[in-house]
C-alpha cells in the first residue's frame, strides 16, 4: 500500500495517485517526479553454538520487551555485512565475522514500511556477552526451547525452520 506523501521532494509540488510504470505510483504533477517507494533494508544475524541460538530482548519500540534475532537497519554508506556486525557489536557486546547468507525475507510487520531483511549466520570472533544501548537482555536459547515472545514474524519463521533442520 502507497502512504500518503503529499509533496514533491525535488520542487514541492503536489503528488498524484498515477499508473507509472505498470503499477500505482505517487507522480509530481509540477515535474513529473516519480516517487518511489522502496522497502527498507535491515539485518538479522544468525549465531549458534550447537542447539543454542542467541536473541535480544528488545529495549524499545516496537515490540519492546519481546525477544528477537540481533538486528537492525542498515545505515547510509554501510553495507550489509558492515551492519551485521555493528548491530551484533552494539546488541551483544560481542565481535562476530559473517560467515555466509542465511536468505533474504521480505516483510511487513508494521502499517508505515515494508523491510527486505537480509539474514546471516555468523561467528563469535570475542567479546563479552552483555545486553548493549537497545537491548534489555542478551541470551542463549535452546531451539527446542524459544521464549514465545518472539517480536516479529519474519524471526519466528527463521526460528521455525532452524528448528526443524534440528529434527
Amino acid at each position: 500500500m502507497l502512504k500518503n506523501y503529499q509533496f514533491c521532494p525535488q520542487c514541492g509540488g503536489h503528488l498524484q495517485r498515477r499508473f507509472a510504470e505498470g503499477r500505482e505510483r505517487l507522480v509530481c504533477e509540477k515535474c513529473g517526479f516519480i516517487f518511489y517507494q522502496n522497502p527498507v533494508p535491515a539485518v538479522a544475524v544468525i549465531l549458534q553454538k550447537q542447539s543454542q541460538i542467541l536473541l535480544v530482548k528488545r529495549k524499545f519500540e516496537p515490540r519492546a520487551g519481546e525477544w528477537s534475532l540481533p538486528a537492525g537497519f542498515i545505515e547510509w554508506g554501510e553495507g550489509p555485512e558492515q551492519t551485521a556486525i555493528r548491530e551484533l557489536r552494539e546488541e551483544t557486546g560481542l565481535d562476530i565475522a559473517v560467515r555466509s547468507i542465511y536468505g533474504v525475507y521480505p516483510g511487513q510487520e508494521r502499517p508505515d514500511h515494508e523491510i527486505l531483511l537480509v539474514v546471516y549466520r555468523g561467528e563469535i570472533l570475542g567479546g563479552n556477552l552483555q545486553p548493549g544501548d537497545d537491548a534489555l537482555e542478551a541470551r542463549w536459547f535452546d531451539l527446542a526451547q524459544l521464549p514465545e515472545n518472539i517480536a516479529f514474524r519474519i524471526h519466528r519463521n527463521i526460528l521455525a525452520e532452524l528448528s526443524n533442520q534440528r529434527e
